[in-house]
């Protein structure tokens, strides 16, 4: 997937596989994020987007089920669950 430099927020690059139809991202601390299911129009406003790091938080990373494919910190895991961790 070819990936493109962008500087907004925490996004340093992003791209797109339009045949999978799959969205990735890479983040300043140096993850990189996956989301399946985008539709191409999506990704088109997306990419052309001023405020990329707005549109994302908006309308991709509470929209569409994340797999984190490298860094440290699972991209699904909500940091309330280990307050509310059963015994």
């Amino acid at each position: 997937m070819e990936m493109k430099k962008i500087n907004s927020g925490k996004l340093c690059a992003i791209g797109y596989d339009a045949s999978a139809r799959m969205l990735q991202v890479q983040l300043d601390d140096g993850s990189t994020v996956q989301y399946g299911g985008v539709g191409e129009d999506t990704w088109c406003r997306f990419s052309s987007s001023g405020a990329a790091w707005s549109f994302y938080r908006d309308n991709i990373e509470e929209e569409f089920t994340a797999k984190r494919v490298s860094g440290n910190t699972p991209a699904s895991k909500n940091p309330l669950d280990d307050l509310f961790r059963k015994p």
